[in-house]
């Protein structure tokens, strides 16, 4: 049976009986996107405020990138990194144009979670600790050494115990994290928004006080930018605070929804890993890269950067102004924004997605706006329009 010719139901019999039961299926099956937008199987329309958690950060279907897409399949999709590669090379040099101060080298993967793995590699190989300090509502991912450091029991207590030892400690405070910091401490891993966790950003003296931490502890700094990277306004949220992490850490929107993940890391941190001590097969394929390099000349050249500034402020501006009883605080920067309720928030999730809005939980009162950079002032109004029905 060809995908185009399937019904909801057929679709849902499929996955439902050959999939484990590991995902809360919403009702609906998307199987087309345009721009801002997603088309399920009866063809009705969805603003897309979610992106799927962050990733497609220019949109659907957008026909600069899949041009580039089938040119890459047309000459070469797959290639191991023990070859050199042009498009490689090609990203290599987009990455080394935007990336922090001292930070070099860049480690290709296949996913958040992966290179949130390579990440605690480098930072225990590089100091010869053993151990972490993270913080709590934090989320870096799912693998088992990711999972040691996410921060909530639902994602860790099937699986415990876990290592790298990790301690979690209230985000945002200074003194907790000081006094967790220890000469056992690898490195300090923080997000510098929370994104799973409610949309929470770091206060700049807080992402200070870590790097200062660090250097004091002789432990390293890894920033999480899974979620953030590209988002806010510009390449890494960490970067208004004045702070450059030892390790940052990407993946989600640097292909536009095509799998990758990104370490980057200081030129001593490389020199400590031994050759041939990491590696993937998979990673930093031709297509991986050709996908990335668009994507990062596309955020430039259109400006969304800026874009992401302007759409993201104007839709806080407009959610505060509503002045719904519903809402307890609207939170973020650029297009990754938290809006609190004073009630759980499914409810919400069901009625946007009823007036054709997709968006996201984060945590059990919050909802998350994660939209491609490519919104404007029309779909600022679409979703105020559902939003104002469904919170006041």
């Amino acid at each position: 049976m060809a995908a185009g010719t399937m019904t909801l139901s057929d679709i849902q019999r499929l996955e439902n009986e050959h999939q484990p039961p590991l995902y809360a299926k919403r009702e609906i099956a998307l199987v087309r996107g345009e721009g801002p937008y997603l088309f399920d199987s009866d063809g009705r329309r969805y603003l897309d405020a979610m992106s799927n958690y962050g990733v497609a950060i220019l949109g659907h279907a957008d026909p600069e990138y899949a041009a580039a897409m089938a040119d890459q399949l047309r000459t070469l999709a797959t290639g191991h990194q023990s070859f050199y590669s042009d498009v490689r090379a090609e990203l290599l040099g987009e990455l080394a144009a935007i990336a922090p101060a001292g930070l070099t080298r860049s480690f290709l993967s296949n996913s958040g979670a992966e290179a949130i793995e390579a990440a605690l590699k480098f930072a225990r190989v590089a100091t010869g600790r053993p151990n972490l300090v993270a913080a709590k509502r934090g989320y870096h991912g799912r693998t088992l050494g990711a999972l040691a450091v996410t921060a909530d029991q639902k994602y860790r207590a099937p699986f415990e115990p876990l290592a790298p030892a990790t301690v979690h400690v209230s985000f945002n405070d200074a003194d907790a994290l000081d006094a967790a910091v220890g000469d056992d401490t690898a490195a300090i891993l923080l997000e510098p928004i929370q994104g799973e966790g409610g949309i929470w950003p770091a206060s700049t003296e807080y992402l200070q006080a870590a790097r200062r931490i660090a250097d004091e502890r002789g432990a390293l700094l890894i920033a999480d930018e899974i979620q953030t990277g590209f988002r806010t306004g510009e390449p890494w949220a960490i970067t208004p605070s004045g702070v450059t992490p030892d390790i940052l850490v990407t993946a989600k929107a640097l292909a536009n929804g095509f799998p990758i993940g990104l370490t980057m890391c200081t030129e001593a941190i490389s020199e400590a890993i031994p050759s041939g001590g990491h590696g993937t097969t998979f990673g930093a394929n031709p297509l991986a890269c050709r996908a990335a390099v668009v994507t990062l000349r596309a955020l430039r050249d259109r400006d969304l950067y800026a874009q992401s500034t302007r759409i993201g402020q104007a839709i806080m501006d407009r959610l505060t102004a509503l002045d719904s009883p519903k809402i307890r605080q609207v939170r973020g920067r650029g297009m990754m924004i938290g809006v609190e309720l004073k009630e759980r928030v499914t409810p919400t999730l069901r009625g946007l997605q009823e007036r054709g809005v997709l968006v996201l939980p984060a945590g059990a009162t919050t909802f998350r706006l994660l939209p491609p950079l490519v919104w404007e002032s029309e779909q600022i109004d679409e979703f105020m329009e559902a939003a104002t029905q469904v919170l006041t």
